[in-house]
């Protein structure tokens, strides 16, 4: 049977090795209880530390589909209060066409002042269909341009869609066609007041009551254009919530694989600390022969 002989030195290098090595996991659980985190470099583990790559990820992903989510509540509410001006200036318009509908009865002076009001309505109309928000107009689609409506009424953007990314494969138009608002070309609501104002000035009881027709009718395309857009509001409060349930839930798993668990880093650090005070008491009582002891 072979015997291993155990020198002094031997001994020495043994316990020294023990307790460097017993230093390096208490340096570990200081770093870990001053960082609170149990990933502080990817030897620390490299599977989760593939884990927490990939949920860092995600969670900066659900982010900008939060910073999408407000830009179109931006440009919804931007273009709602628009559509609910559109609404309120049609109807005046037709208020006044109804006072008017018995112009051939009434005086040039106040078939006049009635045509001025659609006049000033029609303007009023034209600058809320350039509505922009940072520059860009809300109903001109996506075009560079900052109007959508030339001042002749004549339609002037690309009707292209604005989108925006409000979650995982879940697009949302914030913008509104002009067309859908204020009518195909050359039969707009600007068409419909111009050739009101006409009627109501040259005393055309008939023109003024096609002019309450289309203007019914141009109404009724901008109830329908708010019913629209109130379901995509609704579409994109919903994405909201659902993203803010989304992060605290990205946020709890990063935390599981990323964070130290505090009361259990004290209680580990406390024993790692003990362990090393024995070591160093056990590597020293192995230390402390001196030569005398050693030759008897």
């Amino acid at each position: 049977m072979a015997l291993t002989r155990v020198t002094e030195g031997m001994v020495g290098r043994l316990s020294l090795a023990a307790s460097q090595d017993g230093l390096v996991k208490l340096a570990r659980l200081q770093e870990r209880l001053t960082t609170g985190r149990v990933l502080n470099r990817p030897s620390d583990s490299p599977v989760d530390t593939t884990t927490s790559l990939r949920l860092r990820d995600a969670v900066a992903m659900n982010q900008q589909h939060q910073r999408n989510a407000q830009d179109a509540q931006g440009w919804m509410g931007t273009v709602d209060a628009a559509l609910a001006s559109v609404t309120e200036q049609t109807r005046q318009a037709r208020d006044v066409a109804l006072q008017g509908g018995s112009s051939a009865a009434m005086g040039q002076a106040a078939r006049d002042a009635l045509a001025s009001t659609v006049d000033g309505l029609r303007s009023s109309l034209l600058a809320t269909a350039n509505t922009t928000l940072l520059g860009r107009p809300v109903f001109g689609g996506t075009t560079a341009g900052e109007a959508a409506y030339a001042q002749d009424g004549s339609y002037v953007g690309d009707g292209g869609a604005v989108l925006r990314t409000v979650g995982p494969q879940e697009q949302v138009r914030v913008d509104v066609d002009g067309a859908s608002v204020f009518g195909a070309a050359g039969n707009t609501v600007f068409d419909h007041l111009t050739a009101l104002s006409t009627a109501l000035r040259a005393g055309d009881e008939a023109g003024v009551r096609t002019g309450i027709g289309a203007l019914n009718r141009d109404l009724e395309q901008v109830t329908t254009s708010r019913a629209e857009m109130g379901t995509r509001q609704a579409r994109v409060e919903a994405a909201v919530s659902a993203t803010a349930a989304r992060e605290l839930d990205l946020r709890s798993s990063l935390s599981s694989v990323e964070d130290a668990d505090l009361p259990e880093t004290i209680i580990d650090l406390k024993l790692q600390e003990a362990a090393y005070q024995a070591a160093l008491g056990a590597t020293a009582r192995v230390l402390q022969p001196s030569l005398m002891d050693y030759l008897r």
